[in-house]
């Protein structure tokens, strides 16, 4: 029998590979695609010579998650860290940046520098655990009650219809909003508000990185150190039910909610089902990518050295949008994500050439194609921007669900980030990672800290099945230098 089973190859499913392969077990992974990666893929989707990210592309985490910090991620492959994490444009060839030195930003934004400072400043001095708290239960009893409560209030402030008090310009607040913006949730908002204040500190604490190569060579890092400790990933096979996998002392599913459900069938409790059934998927994006002749002519030409840029006007504007879609309705002018990772490496294109990857956000399930829209959106930035276009590839939130069962409808953050699913995610529970089912693990994004490319879940899965399963209760050595099988 086999110590472990591990059913994706996600960034959380490598994350356990290799957590459970360094403790010496035997381990065997499943992918029903035929390239391993989940959502940290990369691929020719336009034309050949241009490498696109298939999901996430921009890596907040990669710096701050204690897991990539373990396994020392930045030692086994080259990321590039822009001086300006992501920039917001705003009408009239106007824009708003968040640099990675915080001083720099707030020097930036004119009559609201002082109140961005006082914002971040406390939270930047204590990061580390700040990275604590989100990476655990949120019903754990919290260690760092001084720094809880110093980031509790900003949610609350920033989360709730005082969010616009502190501000005194367009600027800062929309700069603000772009990244509140990321959770495809109403705003304000307490849940959305939470995870973007964490994205917007790390862009002064660490900054947002791009990994030179695209997203795969993360997966592609922890896939050759998990096979290298004795781990095995059979790719192609499909898993839809528990039963198509050999007996394991310890499965672990980087699966959503639902998936849960479906491959464990009758071996859940009636309680636990109930409670996953309870977990709802949340909105959607749909994905442009573009090939391009020339570098995007932005109105401002500051922000053609921002890899990540958040489109969508003025905080109303965006707070509109959201709101629409969280009501079935597509946005006239929706939020768009958009990442031209070709400004920092040049692998991604022919020489002279460029990628950008875009999302819109847009109604769970919408089968609506999303390039002209989103086109209109950067043109609005970026006049000129039509005329660049080689080629383009388009996914609707519906195909991004076809791609990848966890996107349920497009749902990329696995499951909807309400308040809600923010403490119970997927169950209330100090190990939400682990089922009532003797052996049965969960690590996806519907568990802590939930989406984005951290390898936290995986991780925590991990030990808690080590502890439980096998008795380990000793942190496997994750580094690249610790002796292998």
């Amino acid at each position: 029998m086999l110590d472990a089973v591990i059913v994706g190859t996600g960034p959380n499913g490598l994350a356990a590979a290799v957590t459970l392969a360094r403790a010496g077990l035997s381990v065997r992974v499943y992918e029903r695609n035929d390239t391993i990666g989940g959502g940290a893929r990369t691929s020719e989707l336009t034309l050949p010579g241009f490498h696109h990210d298939v999901c996430s592309a921009v890596h907040p985490m990669a710096y701050a998650s204690e897991f990539f910090h373990r396994f020392r991620l930045p030692e086994r492959i080259q990321f590039a860290t822009p001086d300006l994490s992501y920039a917001h444009p705003l009408d009239g060839g106007q824009a708003a940046l968040a640099w990675r030195d915080l001083e720099r930003t707030a020097d930036g934004l004119g009559l609201d520098g002082n109140a961005w400072h006082e914002l971040f400043a406390p939270l930047k001095d204590s990061v580390d655990e700040v990275s604590d708290i989100i990476s655990h239960s949120m019903l754990r009893v919290p260690k760092h009650p001084i720094t809880l409560t110093k980031f509790g209030l900003r949610i609350l402030e920033q989360g709730s219809p005082l969010w616009n008090l502190r501000w005194r310009t367009e600027a800062a607040p929309a700069l603000l909003t772009g990244a509140l913006a990321h959770s495809i949730r109403p705003l304000p908002n307490i849940a959305p508000t939470a995870a973007g204040l964490v994205l917007a500190l790390y862009a002064h604490a660490g900054g947002w990185p791009i990994p030179i190569g695209g997203s795969q060579v993360i997966a592609d890092a922890m896939a050759t150190d998990a096979m290298a400790h004795g781990a095995e990933i059979v790719t192609g096979y499909e898993v839809e039910t528990l039963d198509d996998v050999p007996p394991a002392r310890a499965t672990i599913l980087d699966t959503n909610a639902a998936q849960v459900r479906m491959l464990a069938g009758n071996r859940l409790p009636p309680a636990y089902a109930k409670a996953l059934s309870r977990f709802r998927p949340g909105q959607a994006a749909a994905k442009v990518d573009f090939a391009l002749s020339d570098p995007v002519p932005w109105a401002n030409p500051r922000l053609s050295a921002a890899p990540t840029l958040h489109l969508g006007g003025t905080r109303g504007e965006i707070a509109h949008a959201e709101n629409r879609v969280a009501r079935g309705i597509h946005a006239e002018h929706p939020y768009v994500l958009v990442s031209q990772p070709s400004v920092l490496d040049a692998t991604r294109a022919p020489a002279g050439k460029h990628v950008l990857w875009a999302y819109a956000h847009v109604p769970r399930g919408s089968d609506v194609d999303q390039t002209e829209t989103v086109i209109r959106q950067i043109e609005r930035f970026a006049p000129g921007f039509r005329d660049v276009i080689l080629e383009s590839n388009s996914m609707t939130a519906a195909d991004l669900g076809d791609y990848n069962p966890n996107y349920i409808g497009g749902d990329i953050a696995a499951g909807d980030v309400n308040l809600r699913q923010l403490i119970a995610r997927p169950v209330p529970s100090p190990d939400p990672w682990r089922t009532p089912v003797t052996g049965l693990y969960i690590c996806s994004a519907s568990t802590p800290p939930g989406p984005g490319v951290h390898g936290i879940g995986g991780w925590r899965a991990a030990l808690s099945a080590l502890r439980n399963e096998f008795g380990i209760t000793t942190l496997p050595d994750l580094t690249p230098d610790s002796s292998r099988k």
